[in-house]
């Protein structure tokens, strides 16, 4: 086998920064030798910043339900027609809205886009639709336990009326208004706080196009705003749910977003954890015990917070006996330090996840709008490649010690 060897740096392509005339940034990752464009639309307009249930990610998902020249069936068709991809995601924080075309039909593409963008008139009997099949979806989600776990989990943690933890019952879809979806498409899709990321064959005709859509945002005219008050958490939890062989179990803690000078560290505690299939908690639950087919450790990042968590699912008559042994592979990061060579290889596992999301034009687009997000420029890729390069078993179980401590984690299991 040949030698793997870390690079010394990973060279990703930086976004050149251009401006509308109202003032929305849009970054262009020109990687010529595709003959692909695709451009997102970044929102400040995720669930955060919603007044009323689940009025994000309905606005959101009903910009293409009808436009005043074309209907939402129109509109499916002609994406469909020309090879178009569309799509929408909605977290704790944005909307994003992308799409992707070949250069050939860019023209009809972009078209397209600046129907939805910019002109959607969310059709009354569009909003009844959406609102029965998401109230069916939700309660079918609601029935299986691995759904319901992340749910409580998010709940115990931030506290239930916390913007990142507050959940809704499916009858809240009963409440929602056209009106309502009006009202937040009016005061979150607007020029403020909102930008445009391109990557692929980005041409001058096409950065004119999309200069042209972001200029069409109206002026919001109050920036928006929200209070993210400080996270209450509800601490640790059973609850039963009938019909389930197996306990869900989540265990973490509140951390912190992703500018914080740890952030990086306690990426690479989490992954020595339970980030890849060879970690310790895959080697203890799995491999050594049977409890389990898989174990996950990673860290989550929010604009205003973030957490670290601990996630399995077990027969529920080994649940303790699983939750005991994930704490006793957290109090062995916290007082022995960690192999050079396992350490090494968590290294090797980081970077070949990097280089692959990388690979291409839209993975690099991915990073770009992460790193916008949070106040960073495509050097933070690199950057945090060297800090991982440089740590030392030392720096992890400084870290570990610092903040795996039993008392600062809070355990939530739901089922037997």
């Amino acid at each position: 086998m040949p030698a793997v060897v870390l690079p010394d740096t990973i060279e990703i392509t930086q976004a050149e920064e251009h401006r509308a005339a109202n003032g929305v940034p849009i970054y262009a990752l020109d990687c010529s030798k595709q003959e692909v464009l695709r451009f997102s639309f970044v929102f400040p307009a995720g669930t955060s910043w919603q007044e009323h249930p689940f009025c994000a990610a309905t606005t959101a998902n009903l910009l293409s339900a009808g436009s005043p020249d074309h209907t939402a069936h129109e509109i499916a068709e002609a994406l469909d027609f020309y090879g178009s991809w569309y799509d929408v995601s909605v977290d704790r924080d944005a909307s994003v809205i992308s799409f992707c075309s070949l250069l050939k039909f860019l023209p009809q593409t972009l078209a397209l886009a600046e129907e939805i963008l910019l002109h959607p008139t969310f059709p009354e009997e569009e909003v009844d639709i959406y609102r029965t099949k998401r109230q069916q979806r939700l309660a079918v989600e609601r029935s299986k336990p691995d759904f319901c776990v992340r749910e409580l989990f998010a709940r115990r943690l931030f506290g239930s009326e916390h913007p990142y933890g507050r959940s809704y019952p499916a009858e809240c879809y009963d409440t929602l208004t056209r009106e309502q979806l009006i009202e937040f498409y009016n005061s979150h899709y607007t020029a403020a706080g909102s930008f445009v990321v391109a990557s692929g064959n980005v041409t001058d005709e096409a950065l004119a196009a999309l200069k042209r859509i972001a200029e069409g945002l109206p002026s919001a005219p109050i920036t928006p705003t929200r209070e993210i008050p400080a996270p209450v958490s509800e601490g640790s939890v059973h609850q039963p749910f009938e019909g389930t062989v197996q306990t869900s179990i989540r265990i973490g803690r509140l951390l912190f977003p992703r500018h914080h000078d740890d952030f990086i560290g306690m990426q690479v505690v989490a992954t020595l954890l339970g980030g890849y299939f060879g970690s310790r908690l895959i080697r203890n639950l799995r491999e050594e015990h049977g409890y389990t087919y898989g174990a996950y450790c990673g860290v989550v990042n929010f604009d205003e917070a973030g957490y670290l968590a601990i996630s399995t699912e077990v027969g529920s008559e080994v649940a303790e006996e699983a939750i005991n042994e994930i704490m006793k592979e957290i109090e062995r990061l916290r007082t022995e330090p960690v192999s050079e060579e396992e350490l090494e290889n968590v290294r090797k596992i980081i970077f070949g996840e990097v280089m692959r999301i990388l690979d291409g034009p839209f993975g690099i687009a991915d990073v770009t709008i992460e790193n916008i997000q949070n106040g960073e420029s495509n050097d933070y890729t690199s950057r945090m490649l060297q800090t991982i390069k440089a740590i030392t078993p030392a720096d992890v179980l400084a870290l570990a010690q610092k903040y795996l401590s039993p008392t600062d984690l809070i355990t939530v299991t739901l089922g037997g």
